[in-house]
């Protein structure tokens, strides 16, 4: 299935809009599938609550950019669904900060970019041969949670 990422691009971007969250997913372990949530409660220090890298030491919640998985479309020539990349929080326009230091404000949430997201081989078996490469440099980040708090899909977002 071919995606028009222009289209996509324009529908997450709105010229002077606020950033939102546009979904939230978790699963309950690895190579488990990612579930869509509305709302989610995150813990200072640990994470999302049902995920499972809720209480890991530095990867608590991880962020992508619907414009970047736009590009990843791109690049691989195939929708790239946000629940396929293993990521838990997609922000529906901007850049998510990769530089380690950098801070997050999700509604809440105060999160702390620790460093890039790489995309793991399994995405090749979950979403085709080559989503891995085209995610490459488009993943999002790995942050912890400085302070944390109930999120809603549709929340504002602060980036960098």
């Amino acid at each position: 299935m071919r995606c028009d990422t222009t289209a996509v691009l324009s529908a997450t971007r709105t010229l002077g809009a606020v950033p939102r969250l546009a979904s939230i997913h978790v699963a309950k372990g690895s190579r488990l599938p990612m579930r869509p949530l509305e709302v989610a409660e995150v813990e200072t220090g640990k994470g999302i609550v049902g995920d499972r890298y809720h209480g890991s030491k530095h990867r608590h919640v991880t962020v992508q950019s619907a414009a970047s998985l736009a590009e990843a479309t791109a690049a691989f020539g195939s929708e790239i669904p946000a629940a396929l990349t293993r990521r838990n929080l997609t922000v529906d326009s901007g850049v998510v900060p990769r530089d380690p230091g950098a801070r997050i404000k999700v509604g809440p949430l105060l999160l702390e970019v620790v460093r890039v997201a790489a995309p793991c081989k399994l995405l090749d078996d979950t979403i085709g041969p080559g989503a891995q490469e085209a995610l490459r440099r488009r993943a999002g980040s790995v942050c912890r949670v400085l302070a944390g708090g109930e999120i809603h899909v549709g929340d504002e977002v602060e980036l960098g």
